[in-house]
């Protein structure tokens, strides 16, 4: 918190927060007032926020009257959908949430789905899907629909064939640090629209978006688990194994341990496994015949693979469906050759007495790496692998697991590569700006930097992975 943000929240008086909450038709709440702490929630518990005031949006207008306030009173404003992606306690900032702003809709005859700012994938799945319909959603259904797009969405199912999500958008409701309310599309607002795609929450707020949907019903994956003691065998075969495989397959392999809790399916239950991830588009005699050689390593301890909704794809990875603590970090990688598996075997393998209770490995390429036919500010697509690691407890296991994870990151650096996608970012890493610039590279985030520049020149929106104005 800078003093200026301290000295900013302090001058906020009652009568100004009165003010406030007769315009809007939303909750204005203090720190202390009932509703506070649940307007504040996040999915992330060890991420909490922590802003001057929090406004709950019901409206567009009510976006516009919150941004006007903040920049009159030159104060930062952060914007929460899901929490998910929590970068800072957003301390002397006007919060402004977003999920009572949910509404979906989908176009079956136009093939696209329509959303407010703070429609979670969920809702757009279960819609979409009545149609045979689908997004290029993530691993979780409890993230935001918007936010994910803004930083590019990598899916683990359509990704490596239709490339990232934010590809395929084609309109933004974008409120701008001046208050308006602006239509964004590449025929209306080029720049501006090459960059939401890609610079995540840097220019505005998003109230609504419009994005493509794919003919997309089922999928044929699952996962394979083997016991920890054949992690070596399988990463190995997997590493090589998974660089052939067609752009309508993608597959990723964590190390997955659990903690002996009735919530952990029975077979998993205080167990380390390694977990191989496996989507098909195509039909399951064809990925039957590519998964042979992998199901002949080893007996699994459970095996998931099935002819599988598209609107049930969050079962692929298992992710948490309730708020969780927990501490993450990731890297990209250029190659993942023998030398690196073995490194990431050392750190995770069944004799490294790790705490890190999740990592995986993602292989990418395919369409991902792929610019699309109108371009976006999406970081990221030299990348050939990504890493994702985690550890989830109490907050006084928090330094182990930031120990733990740096020393991960440290030991695959050999193979890894600056330039990394949004949102892949995390609490510990792009804070800084020379981080931010290494992430999105230097051209790109120049670019960047002079777009904001233009639209968002005091830096209001800067509770994020943030990207300064360029100097005048």
């Amino acid at each position: 918190m800078t003093p200026f943000e301290t000295a900013a929240s302090e001058s906020l008086s009652p009568a100004e927060v009165a003010g406030l909450a007769r315009r809007v038709a939303g909750p204005v709440v203090l720190p202390g007032d009932a509703g506070f702490e649940a307007e504040c929630a996040t999915f992330n518990l060890l991420t909490a926020v922590r802003p001057a005031v929090a406004v709950g949006a019901t409206s567009v207008a009510d976006v516009r009257e919150v941004v006007r306030f903040a920049a009159d009173r030159d104060l930062p404003i952060a914007v929460l959908a899901t929490g998910h992606q929590v970068v800072n306690p957003a301390r002397g900032a006007v919060l402004l949430t977003l999920s009572r702003m949910d509404a979906v809709e989908v176009d079956p005859v136009a093939g696209v789905a329509r959303v407010e700012g703070g429609a979670r994938w969920d809702r757009v799945l279960e819609e979409a899907g009545r149609f045979g319909l689908a997004g290029a959603s993530g691993a979780s259904t409890t993230v935001g629909v918007v936010g994910y797009h803004l930083g590019g969405g990598q899916s683990p199912v359509l990704g490596r064939k239709y490339g990232y999500a934010a590809d395929h958008v084609r309109s933004f409701g974008l409120v701008t640090a001046d208050g308006a309310l602006r239509e964004v599309r590449e025929s209306s607002e080029p720049d501006l629209f090459w960059a939401l795609r890609g610079g995540k929450g840097n220019f505005g707020v998003v109230t609504s978006m419009e994005f493509a949907l794919f003919p997309v019903k089922t999928f044929y994956g699952g996962g394979l688990f083997f016991a920890g003691t054949h992690a070596a065998t399988v990463l190995h075969t997997w590493r090589e194994w998974v660089t052939s495989l067609p752009v309508e397959m993608t597959s990723s392999i964590a190390f997955l341990r659990r903690p002996p809790l009735p919530s952990v399916p029975e077979p998993l239950r205080g167990t380390f496994v390694v977990h191989l991830r496996f989507s098909s588009l195509g039909t399951a005699v064809d990925a039957e015949a590519v998964l042979a050689p992998l199901r002949a390593l080893a007996p699994t301890v459970l095996d998931t693979i099935d002819e599988t909704p598209y609107r049930e794809a969050e079962h692929l990875h298992l992710d948490p469906p309730v708020p969780v603590p927990w501490v993450e970090r990731s890297t990209a990688l250029r190659s993942f050759p023998a030398e690196a598996a073995d490194v990431l075997l050392a750190a995770l393998g069944p004799d490294s007495g790790t705490a890190l209770g999740f990592t995986e490995l993602r292989a990418l390429g395919g369409a991902l790496a792929e610019e699309p036919a109108v371009p976006s500010a999406v970081a990221g697509r030299s990348a050939r692998w990504a890493v994702v690691g985690s550890g989830a407890g109490s907050p006084d296991r928090v330094p182990e697991f930031r120990a733990q994870l740096a020393s991960l990151v440290e030991a695959l650096a050999p193979w890894a590569q600056d330039e990394l996608n949004a949102n892949l970012l995390t609490a510990a890493q792009g804070t800084t700006p020379a981080e931010v610039r290494a992430a999105y590279g230097a051209e790109r985030y120049d670019r960047l930097a002079e777009l904001k520049r233009r639209y968002d020149p005091h830096n209001l929106f800067r509770v994020n992975h943030n990207i300064a104005p360029a100097p005048r």
